[in-house]
């Protein structure tokens, strides 16, 4: 009688009294995205696989993560999470406050086994390393939720060759232009511009929202006209008012390179390669002259 009542005592224990922590590999799997170019490519390999949700942490339109403060509702959103997607590098410099409030949190990095460019965190804008983040969710996802490892596994590959066209067009048109001299913005496009021989000869603004000095235009303009550049590149998501103040005292064009790093939450993973066409065409209209 007492060898039966005790394993009635660890039963009831079991089932009232002692909820084992949630195990990732079940179904109905969470996953949180950091911002817009991870939840873009995390659409890409979840696809339509049943049971499995991504929700965007940040509003769409927030940018780049380089000065995010992490809210409170943040938390609560990763409290229910099962995974939690980055790009790292740093461009989620809040990360320290995340391990440390949810330490068994699962983090997947996108950013391993991509070469660094003097620590610049924007990757994505390369469609190589979009292919390897790509790769490296695959490869995290498939392990955690072996139930659906070959859904993304097939997504994964789809994804892949539609960048991989779209990347092989893109070389193939880069190619033809003479003039491969840009300024940009700020500096989100050094993987671009590796990945397609293009010469950034000059930034604008190191970081969004910090404005040059009267001697950092003059210097960015005396490179203008001395290089004799043509075009310069701003950013939809943030004023041109310095690069307008460079084109009026120097004659060259603006145009709009697009980072993809805004949209809406609602967005399809096409979004990125819709994106990275359309600056395709800047290039050819801008450059192509």
């Amino acid at each position: 009688m007492r060898k039966i009542l005790g394993l009635l005592i660890i039963v009831s224990l079991m089932l009232y009294g002692c909820v084992p922590a949630r195990d990732v590999n079940t179904s109905n799997l969470k996953i949180v995205t950091s911002f817009y170019p991870v939840m873009l490519l995390t659409k890409a390999v979840v696809g339509e696989t049943g049971g499995v949700t991504i929700q965007n942490m940040t509003k769409p339109q927030t940018g780049c993560l380089h000065d995010y403060t992490l809210l409170p509702e943040d938390m609560k959103t990763l409290e229910k999470a099962d995974v939690f997607v980055i790009n790292g590098l740093g461009m989620e410099s809040f990360l320290e406050k995340i391990t440390k409030g949810l330490p068994n949190l699962k983090i997947i990095d996108l950013s391993k086994n991509i070469e660094v460019i003097e620590e610049n965190p924007h990757i994505w804008l390369s469609p190589k390393n979009a292919i390897q983040m790509v790769k490296n969710l695959t490869k995290e996802l498939r392990s955690i939720d072996k139930q659906n490892e070959n859904k993304y596994m097939q997504n994964s590959e789809n994804y892949i060759k539609q960048i991989t066209v779209l990347d092989n067009k893109t070389i193939k048109e880069v190619e033809k232009l003479k003039n491969k001299d840009i300024i940009t913005f700020h500096e989100a496009f050094p993987y671009y511009a590796q990945a397609y021989g293009l010469n950034i000869k000059a930034v604008i603004e190191r970081e969004p929202g910090e404005e040059p000095t009267s001697a950092q235009l003059k210097e960015t303009i005396d490179i203008v006209k001395g290089a004799n550049i043509k075009v310069l590149f701003a950013e939809p998501q943030y004023s041109s008012s310095a690069a307008k103040v460079i084109a009026n005292e120097t004659g060259a064009k603006l145009y709009l390179l697009d980072p993809v790093v805004t949209g809406e939450n609602s967005a399809n993973a096409d979004e990125y390669i819709k994106t990275m066409e359309k600056n395709l065409l800047t290039l050819i209209e801008a450059l192509g002259e």
